[in-house]
């Protein structure tokens, strides 16, 4: 999961709701989220079989999981891993904060019978057993990480995924969807998947170039509201919408030069998110800015657009700052990047 000292409200701010209209007569306009995905990547017209033989694999961390048979009672402890889940046509027997998914993850509906476990960081082990899962999927980034050796002593097989890699968001994303694929004997799936969301990629750069943009420096970010103040999070290089927005020939204009003036304590290395105030968009000059349109209660956004800095910005005053469309998880499986990927085609070629 995204480092929870680095994103206090991590569950608010990559979600996406409702346009927003800023001071004066600047109006910020959200991208709504191109048609969905084909029809055969659906779970509905899913013909793909699943093996039943044994399961032997290295997860992320390096650790042997060894299955007498696929998994089929899964519990899941992070949310892009639960929306990897629902995309391999198998619906989770837990999950951890079940609110939180249905929130901010439009990807992959969550059925209501799912057991909600709590705190992704911390799950109430006695719902996540009672549950009878055959298999526990988690996110850590080290063999010895205190959720797994936690998890192990109840004997129920832990696979362990590593969420973000920062020199390959796309490629680690793919990597983490096959692995549970593996897992649960949904490999053909997987497999369909992907190459589907390969091509989806391909048409979209096709469409961008066909648009002959030319207003290519970009920078997507989110934020959150810490002591009355608004906190903004850019993506650098290395986070996954920086990349996606780099696959559709865009440029990323939050660079390690402008992290070191205007970032505080550096970006993070497996993430590729650094962090700042809103004074500190001002360093990307007129770069295009997409943004969580967060809407909630305590909604950065919401004062964002108050801040007479955010005005005057070039890409603000030029009708060039877009809000994603509500649900757009930016930490998720093949179906939240399409439509992320969508997002970013919907608004560069004003469709």
């Amino acid at each position: 999961m995204i480092p929870v000292s680095r994103l206090a409200a991590t569950t608010a701010t990559l979600a996406v709701a409702a346009a927003l209209t800023a001071c004066g007569t600047t109006k910020v306009e959200p991208a709504a989220v191109a048609s969905a995905a084909p029809a055969s990547q659906t779970c509905a017209d899913d013909r793909t079989t699943t093996a039943t033989g044994p399961v032997s694999l290295t997860d992320g961390v390096g650790r042997k999981v060894e299955l007498a048979k696929p998994a089929s009672r899964v519990a899941v402890l992070e949310w892009q891993q639960t929306e990897d889940v629902l995309t391999l046509c198998l619906n989770p027997v837990a999950v951890a904060d079940a609110k939180g998914y249905t929130t901010y993850v439009k990807a992959e509906t969550l059925p209501a019978s799912v057991v909600d476990t709590g705190e992704r960081g911390e799950p109430d082990l006695d719902k996540l057993y009672a549950a009878n899962p055959d298999l526990i999927i988690v996110e850590a980034f080290k063999a010895n990480d205190e959720i797994i050796t936690k998890l192990e002593k109840r004997g129920v097989p832990v696979l362990a995924t590593v969420g973000a890699d920062a020199s390959g968001q796309i490629a680690n994303m793919k990597k983490v969807f096959s692995m549970i694929g593996q897992a649960t004997g949904r490999t053909e799936r997987a497999d369909l998947v992907i190459k589907q969301f390969d091509q989806h990629l391909a048409e979209a750069k096709q469409k961008v170039a066909a648009a002959s943009v030319t207003a290519k420096d970009f920078l997507f970010f989110d934020g959150w509201i810490e002591g009355g103040n608004v906190v903004i999070r850019p993506y650098g290089k290395g986070a996954l919408f920086t990349e996606l927005g780099e696959q559709l020939g865009m440029t990323a204009a939050w660079t390690d030069a402008i992290n070191k003036t205007y970032g505080s304590g550096g970006v993070d290395p497996a993430y590729g998110l650094a962090q700042t105030d809103i004074e500190g968009l001002t360093a990307v000059g007129g770069a295009t800015l997409f943004y969580s349109d967060d809407q909630t209660a305590d909604s950065y956004a919401k004062e964002l657009v108050k801040s007479p800095i955010w005005t005057k910005l070039p890409a603000v005053a030029e009708g060039r700052a877009h809000a994603f469309p509500a649900g757009v998880w930016g930490a998720g499986g093949p179906k939240s990047n399409e439509e992320a990927i969508d997002a970013y085609v919907k608004i560069l070629t004003k469709q």
